[in-house]
């Protein structure tokens, strides 16, 4: 069973960006679950109102991720329905492509969701902690990847916004130690959401995702709000395809031998699946 986070009593407000569908979703059920006030966001509002109504949420509210003071009135918003106590950035986009090949548009779209409007939300989520009378501070989620750790040829763009919100994660509880403020980060290999679903599958990265481990939004949740509490900062799914994505990047003329082989496995458990 989950553990409780919040008192009977003594309610706390959540924000969950991108939480409309998929791991966002699950995230925000997971924290209703256990006993926050949800504030449910996505830049899809219709979305982020119809998820709240059917997993219990406060409220569902549209959010750009991109607009610093967006975020700022969103985490305003939440302390009037209780002191915040948890906000979870896990809005981000994916465009499947090597870089060469995307647009800038795309790319621009890339960076400015998955990175600054990570940093926006951890700005707001800070000062609006920092503001609170209690001064019992607040956790701080954020949804990385296993592209984090390693190459990831066809996703490189992606991989290193990834990247750079786990490095961002990893120094964040220093800066914001004496606030009480705790961070944590996910990295999970594949999920089983509409982004991968999109992903071409006939393509490298569907075949290398097909060779590691699909997880379900709702365990991807359930890891990252497992941490919250503790001093944890970031947890990789599965352990074993962290170590290994983390020795790719300590030996990256190596790694460009094993990939082709790695996608030859995960192309094989596609065609054996029905789906090439």
């Amino acid at each position: 069973m989950p553990k409780t986070l919040v008192k009977p009593g003594s309610p706390r407000s959540a924000v969950v960006t991108g939480a409309g569908r998929g791991i966002g979703r699950a995230i925000a059920a997971e924290l209703v679950g256990r006993g926050y006030d949800v504030i449910v966001t996505d830049l899809d509002a219709s979305a982020a109102e119809v998820t709240a109504h059917e997993i219990g949420a406060a409220l569902g509210l549209g959010l750009d991720v991109t607009d610093p003071e967006a975020s700022r009135d969103m985490a305003a918003r939440a302390q009037q329905i209780a002191p915040l106590g948890a906000w979870v950035c896990n809005a981000g986009v994916l465009f499947e492509g090597d870089t060469a090949a995307l647009t800038v548009s795309q790319i621009r779209t890339t960076v400015e969701v998955n990175v600054l409007g990570v940093i926006w939300g951890v700005r707001a989520a800070a000062d609006a902690f920092r503001d609170q009378k209690d001064a019992t501070g607040g956790e701080i989620g954020i949804v990385a990847s296993l592209s984090a750790h390693a190459p990831v040829p066809g996703l490189s763009v992606y991989a290193a916004t990834k990247a750079a919100v786990l490095s961002l994660a990893t120094s964040l509880p220093s800066e914001l130690r004496k606030d009480k403020i705790r961070v944590h980060a996910v990295c999970p290999d594949g999920v089983n959401t509409a982004m991968v679903d999109g992903m071409a599958n006939d393509g490298d990265v569907r075949a290398a995702l097909a060779a590691g481990v699909l997880f379900t939004p709702q365990q991807v949740a359930r890891e990252l709000v497992d941490m919250f509490g503790t001093r944890r900062v970031y947890k990789t799914l599965p352990a074993w395809r962290g170590a290994l994505a983390r020795a790719g990047s300590f030996a990256p003329g190596v790694f460009m031998h094993v990939d082709p082989l790695v996608r030859k496995v995960g192309a094989r458990r596609l065609k054996k699946a029905g789906i090439r």
